[in-house]
């Protein structure tokens, strides 16, 4: 065989494995893209290339593999749903702790699912490989948490947490069956249709909350990240 002969086929085929090589990084790349949507976008804005951003959230997904998460009970999500239903009505006059209340459950979920709640951006990091579209909601509750905490919060301010946290929580919810959800969607009905109360703290009347009942979307077009987070409560 001739030098020219042997030549073109290590071009060859290094040409093949460069092809191969380049044809799995965009296989990658589009499988991250379409799993983590939003915090693909924003964690590659942070970091100083596509690839570094690419490692970091292909390490999220073999963290979360390891990790024991597992579906609620049917029983656990129907007492979460109950629950929610609750901080909902407690909203009407004490908006404040209603939202405190609604991180807090949401936080328990999350345990009861299996995510390890000790670390704040460690939970968001593992949060994002099966709950990535929501993300951004839950960051913008916690904030106006803490502005919450500080009183810097208007009611309106406190209203849109509500309707973020009830994003994740209805994520990590789940899907619940017709049947288990019979009960909470009555019992939220009945928390929407009370108009004769005013909150004690002199805010505008928010007694039609109308969030929809747990278990159904808050909006449409919530995959992409588009929602009008106006949604969802009754101004």
């Amino acid at each position: 065989m001739s030098t020219v002969i042997i030549v073109v086929i290590v071009v060859v085929i290094v040409v093949v494995g460069l092809l191969v090589v380049g044809m799995r990084t965009v296989l990658r790349r589009r499988r991250l893209q379409q799993r983590f949507g939003p915090e693909y976008d924003r964690l590659v804005g942070e970091s100083d290339s596509k690839r570094q951003a690419e490692t970091v959230l292909a390490g999220r997904e073999r963290r979360v593999r390891d990790l024991e998460i597992r579906p609620l009970t049917d029983s656990a999500r129907e007492s979460y749903a109950d629950r929610w239903v609750g901080i909902q009505e407690q909203f009407v006059d004490t908006p404040v702790e209603a939202v405190a209340a609604s991180q807090v459950l949401v936080v328990a979920v999350m345990g009861e699912r299996g995510y390890p709640a000790e670390h704040h951006d460690q939970v968001l990091a593992d949060l994002s490989v099966e709950h990535a579209s929501t993300l951004d909601r839950y960051r913008a509750a916690e904030k106006i948490s803490e502005q919450a905490a500080s009183g810097a919060a208007s009611t309106e301010d406190l209203r849109l947490a509500m309707i973020d946290y009830r994003v994740l929580f209805d994520d990590l919810l789940g899907e619940p069956d017709d049947a288990q959800s019979g009960s909470a969607q009555t019992a939220s009905a009945r928390a929407v249709e009370a108009d004769d109360t005013t909150p004690k703290n002199g805010a505008p009347q928010f007694a039609e909350i109308q969030l929809p009942a747990v278990g159904e979307p808050v909006a449409d077009g919530l995959a992409n990240g588009s929602v009008d987070r106006t949604e969802g409560l009754a101004k």
